[in-house]
């Protein structure tokens, strides 16, 4: 059996012309905004977010806000597990470019940013639920993210990762409407005030079987922290503007879809504990169905389920038993 599996990256531009393809998580972010009747004018309005946000976070020597603007490539990473070229979606993540309409440059900015997998849909949505069915508390099974986060690990260290990315990936979520975060004195002057949690959530966890460590933070005239997941050191192994393109890009879907903590009216203290059901909140002009999104990961941990987990199983399991990156 061969110690590492191949990867293929698929890249897609991000626009107000973007169709979401037949192997995206229809759940994510980006592809979300661009189904309906209002399709073209999601998509347009959160690229519009966007760069307003990364300007007013990108001050200096831009006197009008309007120097930088954000373009957006999907990553579709699939996985071939036995050689055959049969590729199984596994992540989907997002890489930032910022254009410098002074200097006419386009730079890198982070990869990462939002992220998308099938196989923890089916952590999280079949395995996770079918575990805790008829139990009268709540348990974690054993092992669980484990495999996951071999995969995700295999993939970052990968030839086919190297080859295509100069940096580790950042990925940035919302807050956890469990916890309560408190107010620290550490200021960064792109990444805002940094707040630290009251306890460790599950979501932390499986992102922790990934490799990857988590600080929160505020940034300048946010009402919210944000959770910022990395491998090495977030605050120096990044420039300025690759840490803005991250900000700008996910609090801008995390005003979209929780509008109640991170488009609320008024801003998080010195301790915080988020509300899904805060009343006091602002609607952005964008329109998207919460509801059908939690229902559809359901469906999709099932489609991993039948076509990568079970067909693989053994394979799986051998390779996970004996991966020790």
């Amino acid at each position: 059996m061969k110690d590492d599996f191949s990867f293929s990256i698929k890249r897609v531009c991000f626009d107000e012309d973007y169709r979401p393809s037949d192997n995206t998580r229809i759940t994510t972010n980006f592809a979300n905004l661009a189904r309906g009747e209002y399709r073209k004018a999601n998509l347009r309005n959160a690229l519009a977010m966007i760069d307003n946000r990364f300007n007013a976070l990108a001050s200096w020597d831009n006197p009008a806000g309007n120097r930088y603007s954000v373009e957006l490539e999907i990553l579709s990473v699939d996985i071939d597990i036995d050689g055959s070229g049969q590729a199984f979606p596994t992540i989907e993540m997002l890489q930032t470019y910022i254009v410098d309409k002074q200097t006419n440059e386009r730079i890198n900015g982070n990869v990462g940013n939002n992220f998308s997998s099938y196989v923890r849909d089916y952590d999280f949505s079949v395995l996770l639920l079918n575990h805790n069915k008829n139990q009268t508390g709540f348990s974690i099974p054993d092992n669980f993210g484990d495999l996951h986060g071999k995969l995700f690990k295999c993939f970052v260290n990968s030839q086919e990762y190297q080859q295509a990315f100069a940096k580790l990936p950042v990925i940035c979520l919302s807050v956890s409407d469990s916890k309560t975060y408190h107010r620290t004195e550490n200021t960064h002057p792109v990444l805002g005030v940094e707040y630290q949690p009251n306890e460790s959530s599950l979501t932390e966890l499986y992102f922790q079987k990934m490799g990857l460590k988590v600080r929160y933070f505020m940034p300048p005239n946010s009402v919210a922290p944000l959770a910022f997941y990395f491998f090495g050191d977030l605050l120096n192994d990044y420039t300025n503007l690759e840490l803005i393109s991250t900000i700008a890009t996910m609090e801008t879907f995390q005003k979209i879809y929780r509008p109640e903590i991170y488009n609320a009216n008024a801003v998080a203290g010195q301790q915080y504990k988020p509300n899904l059901k805060h009343p006091d909140h602002s609607i952005t002009q964008i329109v998207y169905d919460r509801e059908e999104r939690s229902q559809l990961a359901i469906e999709q941990g099932q489609f991993a389920e039948q076509y990568f987990i079970k067909p693989y199983q053994a394979v799986l399991e051998q390779w996970s038993a004996n991966y020790n990156n």
